[in-house]
């Protein structure tokens, strides 16, 4: 199943929108996505990888975007739980995004493992992104049954 796929097979229970303006924004975001995990019933390895790959996407959207907004969609597909996260910025939007993808490249001094790293942490991954027009990312992760 591709990615799109993946997102088009679920039904949202909820909607969450949130806004990236400051540090003290990450640290709400990442707190409302891990409780949400945790009462969605995902695992402890479930729940920690939908919350560190949300960190480094708000992060990165702080940082490199100039801010931005986060929304969290409690979803189904009839037999499971997930959550998907939408992180969008308005920023440079990422120019070369098959090296930021690959990890290890960053335009920030850091290990520049944020994307990449946040794409082998979830079940379904889709990044739209130009120079110019600012960068949206959108993950989806399942519990595990």
């Amino acid at each position: 199943m591709t990615s799109a796929e993946a997102f088009a097979s679920v039904r949202v229970l909820a909607r969450h929108e949130m806004p990236i303006a400051t540090e003290d924004d990450v640290v709400v975001v990442r707190k409302r996505v891990r409780a949400l995990a945790q009462a969605r019933g995902f695992d402890g390895f479930a729940a920690a990888a939908i919350t560190t790959a949300t960190s480094e996407l708000v992060r990165n959207a702080l940082t490199h975007g100039g801010g931005g907004s986060a929304c969290i969609e409690e979803v189904t597909d009839g037999s499971r739980a997930g959550l998907i996260v939408s992180v969008r910025d308005d920023g440079p939007g990422i120019a070369e995004l098959d090296r930021a993808l690959a990890g290890g490249f960053s335009t920030a001094k850091s290990l520049g493992l944020g994307l990449s790293g946040s794409k082998k942490l979830v079940d379904a991954f889709e990044i739209d992104t130009a120079p110019g027009r600012g960068t949206r990312v959108k993950l989806l992760k399942w519990t595990r049954y």
